[in-house]
């Protein structure tokens, strides 16, 4: 597909899904927490990801195989030992998606203050 009939507000384009692998809460921390930093082990990153299942890191981890974002190399050992790691194409999304966590993280009290505000216009308004 050339970029030129890229649309993410069509419903039928594909790179909607390549939206969602990347920005999913998984795919984020395993591309910019810990991928960015180098190699990993599937049990490596399951460890370092709190909450996440098996089931679920490894969707989410074929799912950014698929979309050119984690390289998957299979070393032909027993018990088997599977390295993942970013792609260039991968690092250069990392970068992107690691610029939206420093803006966060840089002006976490203006998101904050803003909840606050909701949050009492919420509770003020009549049922």
């Amino acid at each position: 597909m050339e970029s030129a009939l890229v649309d993410v507000f069509d419903m039928n384009c594909p790179s909607r899904a390549v939206m969602e692998h990347l920005s999913s809460r998984w795919g984020v921390l395993i591309q910019v927490m810990l991928l960015r930093e180098g190699t990993l082990r599937f049990s490596e990153l399951r460890r370092a990801i709190g909450g996440v299942s098996e089931k679920m890191l490894a969707q989410t981890l074929q799912a950014l195989e698929r979309d050119g974002i984690v390289r998957r190399v299979v070393h032909p050992v027993i018990p088997p030992h599977v390295d993942y790691s970013l792609t260039d194409l991968g690092e250069a999304a990392a970068k992107a998606v690691n610029t939206l966590f420093d803006l966060i993280g840089d002006r976490w009290a203006e998101f904050e203050k803003a909840q606050v505000e909701y949050d009492q216009r919420k509770a003020a308004q009549p049922l």
